[in-house]
C-alpha cells in the first residue's frame, strides 16, 4: 500500500469515523449473480476467530496493510466478483473505494475463537443481519460448527436459525458453512468424510422458517457428488489452508464446479497467500475454473 494511501486510511479512522458510514451508504451495488452465473469470492474473516497463520507461517496475516495489498489486488482482478469479512476489513476496503460494484458478504460469527475452551459456542459477535441491511452489504455469512458431544452447540444452531429467519426476511441470502466435528487426544477436528459433510448439511439446509434464501459454503472432499446431492441450496465451494499441492487444490475445485447445485468458490488464504506464485496469479488460475 502507497504511504499515502496508509496515512490516509489511518487518519481517516482517528479524526472522521462518519466516512465509514458514508461510504457503505453511497458505494454502488450489483446484482448477486451476473450474467455468467457464477461468483468468486475472497474469504478474509480469519484474523477476527484469531487465525493469524497460513501454511507453517503462523502470523502470515499479522499486518493489516499486507493483507489489504493482497486483497486489493485480488479484488481487482477480472472475474472477481467481491469479497467475505468482519467489519473492519470490510470498512478498510471501504475508505479505499475496493467494494465499489462488488459483493460484499459480512461475517456474523466469530465468538468461537480458535483453540479456545469454548470455541464450540460460536457467539455472533460480528455483524447482525440488522447491521446487514443498514450498512449496504449483500449477503451474510455464519460458522456451523456441530459437535453431538457438547451441549453449546445448541445456542450456535439456535443463533443460525434465527440469522437465517433475519437475513430472509430482510430478503438477503444466508451463507451457512457447517462442520460436523469429531475429538481425539489433540482436540477437536473438523470431520471431512463424506458422510459427515452430508449430514452437516441435511442439519443446516433445514434451519430456518424458510430456506429461500440459504446458501451453502462447503469444503471440497472425496464423493463430492453425493455432498452436492444432500440438498438442492446453491452450494459456493470452501479453500481452506493452502496445501502443498497447488495444482491438486486446483484441479479438485475445478472437478467439483462441474456439480449442478455449486455455483462458484469462496477462498481465502489459499489464493491470498499462495505456496507457489503471486496473488494476481492464484486469483487468476481459480478465476479460469469458473
Amino acid at each position: 500500500m502507497r504511504d499515502e494511501l496508509r496515512r490516509r486510511l489511518i487518519e481517516t479512522r482517528a479524526h472522521d469515523p462518519g466516512a465509514i458510514a458514508a461510504a457503505a451508504a453511497s458505494r454502488p451495488r450489483r446484482p448477486l449473480i451476473g450474467q455468467t452465473g457464477r461468483l468468486m469470492i475472497i474469504a478474509a474473516d480469519h484474523t477476527a476467530r484469531g487465525i493469524i497463520g497460513v501454511g507453517r507461517d503462523p502470523m502470515a496475516m499479522e499486518s493489516r496493510f499486507d493483507l489489504l495489498d493482497r486483497l486489493t489486488v485480488a479484488l481487482s482482478r477480472p472475474g472477481v466478483d467481491g469479497v467475505l469479512g468482519t467489519a473492519d476489513i470490510m470498512e478498510d476496503l471501504l475508505l479505499l473505494g475496493a467494494l465499489d460494484n462488488k459483493i460484499a458478504v459480512g461475517s456474523m460469527n466469530r465468538g468461537g475463537l480458535q483453540g479456545a475452551t469454548f470455541e464450540i459456542d460460536d457467539r455472533f459477535t460480528c455483524y447482525s443481519a440488522a447491521s446487514i441491511a443498514a450498512r449496504n452489504l449483500d449477503a451474510g455469512k455464519m460458522l456451523l460448527r456441530i459437535d453431538p458431544g457438547d451441549p453449546a452447540t445448541a445456542r450456535t444452531l439456535e443463533a443460525c436459525s434465527n440469522a437465517v429467519n433475519e437475513l430472509a426476511d430482510a430478503h438477503l441470502p444466508a451463507i451457512i458453512e457447517p462442520f460436523m466435528m469429531t475429538r481425539d487426544s489433540s482436540g477437536r477436528h473438523n470431520d471431512l468424510s463424506p458422510a459427515a459433510v452430508i449430514r452437516s448439511v441435511a442439519i443446516s439446509a433445514g434451519l430456518g422458517t424458510t430456506s429461500a434464501y440459504t446458501w451453502l459454503k462447503l469444503p471440497v472432499v472425496d464423493e463430492m457428488e453425493r455432498v452436492a446431492e444432500a440438498s438442492t441450496l446453491p452450494v459456493l465451494l470452501l479453500g481452506g489452508d493452502p496445501p502443498v499441492d497447488q495444482d491438486a487444490m486446483f484441479d479438485s475445485w475445478k472437478q467439483a464446479l462441474a456439480l449442478p447445485t455449486v455455483r462458484g468458490l469462496v477462498v481465502g488464504r489459499s489464493l491470498l497467500y499462495p505456496p507457489v506464485g503471486d496473488v494476481a496469479t492464484a486469483v487468476d488460475t481459480a478465476v479460469s475454473l469458473l
